[in-house]
């Protein structure tokens, strides 16, 4: 075959051709990467790998194919860029705002002292260590100071100052250390331990630089925020993160509703502001979880929407003045949403109302479920205290109650909760709170499951035990019924002596609990008294076991049993009629 032969002119068109058709493909590629991917570009066809070869190209001056180079250009534009947006403008703006707080207080050395230790006998060291040992005792009742750390920031120029009442709890000496080197004293104006807030005041000399509360309510989880603080000692310290979670309860009190995050939050940073990147405060940084006592991301803060109105009357009056309902609740379980025909577990359960609170009146009653408090849902029963407390004290509101199957709203004046008092408080009662310095140290070896009740020890007697279960009483009426594991007897003056049961009691009392029943895993035991299943009082055992018959007729998979304590107290049970 005779050799091809092309002229240098077509070669070098080839060749101008091959280099567009790859810098075109380049520059389609980067685009994809940095757009949502596409199957075809409009307006772009994508050459044959022959063309060049096989397809002479119509004769473009070599002025017409300069723009080729030109074209990749935008190549440029997708070189990484230095980092994240910088949050710098706004810190600056903030740090002046946040103040470091030190701490003193005056401690006697004997306090929690116990017998000096010894060195064992013929150490190389025992002369020196008993020595030293000998001047601590000769100095034992004399005082030494303890100091500590913390973070606040400034809520008004006159100089009120926020911050948690762990950081200055105990103090006899607060000392405020701002931005720019300036040292104030500070005084206590009002704390919180409920919510572990505290309100400060100094007397500046000139106006001080402040911050405002911005609303937590608007925050969604990933939303960015920054913390400012002084952990371990280094003042001005930025961090930033995101909210991780909302609405978290921790234990630490009634009114638990925190925001979560993984800005780094450390000892020192307790009581330092969660701004959002507006710079408003969103957040007040409380705890942290960690089992070393630094951050491992997951920080607790007390949002504005619950702090600020603490503050404000922190501020005015140097105390709270919470709302009271005079209620008590509990948990509304699958169970007992079953036996009441709610479609989910939600609300509020009264267990109970006190004698002389705002609702004694009889417009909220034992077996209501409280679904909505002043306009706001009660999803679950912890809800209710926090909504209750922020409410004006003497103000009338309207409940929304599940009564007899049937939702009401019934109007109630609210109460003022003492210190004494508890605005609704629960069966379940939360720890106090009180936490080393906001940290939570996590227990390896406790019950993660704490929603589940641990009522195995009540439903087995212990080995070698007497089984109260097997004890007896004889009724005054006709042979003990046997429901739902229960045997059944009328309440009499026999039946109350034996178990306790106080005279203002009354409904059916429990004798004995089949061991293994259903029952018996809900924790019920002899000497309870039934006093109403399914919102209806029980006067006999053989009414307790026509409304169980009624129950499993209508199809319920629950009965719904409101059980009374010896001394009175009440609580609801819902036990599986299967």
């Amino acid at each position: 075959m005779a050799p091809t032969i092309r002229s240098p002119f077509r070669r070098t068109l080839a060749l101008m051709a091959s280099a567009a058709i790859l810098a075109h493909a380049g520059m389609n590629g980067v685009a994809y990467a940095q757009t949502a991917p596409q199957t075809t570009t409009p307006g772009v066809t994508t050459p044959a790998p022959a063309a060049p070869e096989t397809t002479a190209p119509t004769p473009t001056p070599p002025a017409a194919a300069a723009p080729a180079p030109q074209q990749a250009a935008p190549i440029q534009a997708v070189v990484p860029n230095s980092g994240p947006a910088s949050v710098a403008d706004l810190a600056e703006g903030l740090l002046d705002a946040v103040v470091n707080i030190s701490t003193s207080q005056n401690v006697k050395d004997d306090e929690g002292a116990g017998p000096a230790p010894r060195a064992p006998d013929g150490s190389p060291f025992q002369e020196f260590f008993n020595d030293f040992f000998n001047k601590q005792q000769g100095n034992k009742g004399g005082n030494h100071n303890v100091s500590s750390l913390g973070s606040g920031f400034v809520i008004d120029p006159a100089g009120y100052i926020v911050t948690n009442n762990h950081v200055i709890e105990g103090a006899d000496d607060i000392e405020i250390n701002f931005a720019n080197g300036t040292k104030l004293k500070a005084k206590l104006i009002g704390t919180d331990t409920k919510t572990d807030l505290s309100v400060l005041k100094v007397e500046p000399k000139t106006p001080l630089k402040s911050v405002k509360f911005g609303d937590s309510s608007t925050m969604r989880i990933g939303d960015w925020v920054m913390a400012i603080g002084n952990p371990f000692g280094f003042g001005g310290s930025v961090t930033v993160g995101i909210i991780s979670g909302r609405g978290r309860n921790i234990n630490a009190g009634p009114y638990d509703n925190f925001i979560q995050t993984d800005a780094a939050i450390n000892k020192g940073n307790s009581g330092g502001p969660l701004f959002n990147m507006k710079g408003e405060v969103i957040g007040i940084n409380t705890a942290i979880i960690s089992p070393s006592g630094g951050s491992i991301g997951i920080g607790f803060s007390v949002p504005s929407e619950l702090a600020s109105g603490v503050v404000d009357q922190l501020r005015e009056y140097g105390e709270t003045r919470r709302g009271w309902l005079g209620v008590r609740i509990q948990p509304v379980t699958d169970d007992i949403a079953d036996s009441l025909g709610l479609d989910t577990a939600k609300g509020a359960l009264v267990a109970g109302v006190i004698k002389g609170g705002p609702v004694d009146d009889g417009s909220i009653k034992a077996g209501d479920v409280i679904l909505k408090f002043d306009g706001k849902t009660v999803s679950e029963m912890r809800d209710l205290p926090r909504v209750v407390a922020e409410s004006t004290v003497g103000k009338e509101v309207d409940v929304v109650v599940l009564r007899d199957g049937k939702e009401q709203t019934v109007k109630v004046k609210l109460g003022r909760l003492e210190d004494s008092d508890q605005a609704a408080t629960s069966d379940d009662s939360a720890p106090d709170g009180s936490q080393d310095n906001g940290v939570i140290t996590p227990d390896p070896g406790e019950n993660n499951d704490m929603d589940q009740p641990d009522t195995g020890d009540q439903a087995q007697p212990a080995p070698g035990a007497p089984d109260q279960h097997k004890r007896q009483v004889s009724p005054d009426a006709a042979t003990p019924k046997n429901v739902l594991g229960l045997s059944l007897s009328l309440l009499s003056a026999e039946t109350r002596k034996a178990f306790g049961i106080a005279e203002s009691v009354d409904g059916v009392v429990v004798t004995e609990v089949t061991p293994g029943s259903a029952s018996a895993e809900k924790g019920l035991k002899p000497g309870d008294v039934i006093v109403e299943v399914a919102q209806e009082f029980m006067k006999s055992p053989d009414a307790v076991a026509a409304k169980v018959h009624a129950l499993k007729q209508e199809g319920r998979r629950n009965a719904q049993l409101m059980i009374a304590s010896a001394n009175g107290d009440l609580r609801f049970v819902a036990v599986p009629m299967e």
